[in-house]
């Protein structure tokens, strides 16, 4: 295998990013979020790329977390303005793309690991796969965004006791908890997740993408707001050759075919 530290693999229009360093669980650093930015920028460049795929190397871990050991050489300053920095563009690069993300979490997936699934649209864990957001016990809390979605994703209270212990969880007490989508027996999590994107990418691109906005930019409005931005943003789907194409294909009792017009 490569030893990039970020893995671009294209599968038809699923693009499959693996995070590669595997000597350190796929912990993120400086060097990793650059090459991982990268990855994502190519496969939203490539037409052909309608669903993006994260994964991590081996079969222990998603993301470990940061590189503790890059953490405890950092002071506050030159952490906020270095490392922090970086990877909160990185995320928030992720978390906004318009390509719906789908993440096949193969092992641990602790601190930044977490913090990078809660980026993601769709979330399949592997039976074995843990999950958490340890920071407490390094006197530390989530910082690369952590703190701030996980408590908009589920209950608060469960999300404080989450981040109040650093406990690690179970990948079926991730999806209890609405972390995950659901749990995928080891051996087959990366054939679920390509059927996953697979079947998502046989829908309109363009649709995609409008849905995307339409629920990321509407969860930060008041209901009343965000339904008059719903029928808006329906309105302008209406006006796609993919919404005609797709009433079409339902009335003549075929699939249909989107072009992402």
């Amino acid at each position: 295998m490569s030893d990039l530290p970020v893995l671009l693999e294209r599968r038809g229009p699923v693009a499959l990013l693996t995070i590669n360093r595997p000597e350190t669980l796929n912990a993120l650093d400086l060097e990793t979020l650059d090459a991982l930015e990268a990855a994502v920028d190519e496969a939203m460049a490539d037409d052909t790329v309608r669903v993006i795929m994260f994964t991590g190397s081996g079969n222990r871990a998603f993301v470990a977390g940061g590189d503790i050991a890059d953490l405890n050489s950092r002071r506050g300053l030159a952490h906020y303005l270095e490392f922090a920095e970086r990877i909160h563009g990185v995320f928030r690069k992720i978390e906004a793309l318009d390509k719906p993300t789908v993440a096949a979490v193969n092992g641990w997936a602790l601190g930044g690991g977490t913090e990078l699934l809660l980026c993601l649209d769709i979330r399949l864990v592997a039976q074995s796969a843990k999950l958490g957001l340890p920071e407490i016990t390094l006197g530390l809390f989530p910082g690369a965004g952590g703190s701030q979605r996980i408590i908009r994703q589920i209950a608060p209270c469960k999300a404080k006791e989450l981040m109040f212990t650093g406990k690690r969880i179970s990948a079926q007490e991730a999806v209890d908890l609405g972390l995950a989508n659901r749990v995928v027996p080891d051996a087959e999590l990366m054939q679920s997740a390509f059927a996953l994107a697979e079947e998502i990418a046989q829908k309109s691109p363009l649709v995609l993408k409008i849905l995307k906005r339409t629920l990321d930019d509407g969860a930060d409005m008041p209901l009343r707001t965000s339904l008059r931005y719903e029928q808006a943003m329906i309105g302008l789907t209406l006006d796609s050759d993919d919404a005609h194409e797709g009433c079409a294909a339902f009335l003549e009792k075929r699939p249909a075919t989107f072009s992402g017009k």
